[in-house]
């Protein structure tokens, strides 16, 4: 298991947020952002809030089951 960093100790000023396509260029979706070995996460109305951040495995088990239709229940 990797031990995750404490969100609260990164500085995530560097990193280059980028997010879907699909939200229509609003700002009313969520955000990714990679950091180093790991992939943060944050809402695009509060970009000062501080992200959540996961491995890569954990993010990809996500969009596995995006793209596999597990959430679209969720729409």
């Amino acid at each position: 298991m990797i031990n995750k960093p404490d969100p609260a100790e990164i500085d995530f000023s560097d990193v280059i947020w980028e997010k879907s396509p699909f939200s229509g260029g609003s700002d009313n979706c969520v955000e990714f952002g990679v950091i180093g070995r790991f992939i943060a996460i944050r809402d695009s109305k509060t970009p000062t809030q501080t992200p959540l951040v996961y491995t890569r495995a954990e993010i990809a088990a996500l969009l596995d089951g995006a793209k596999s239709g597990a959430f679209d229940h969720l729409r």
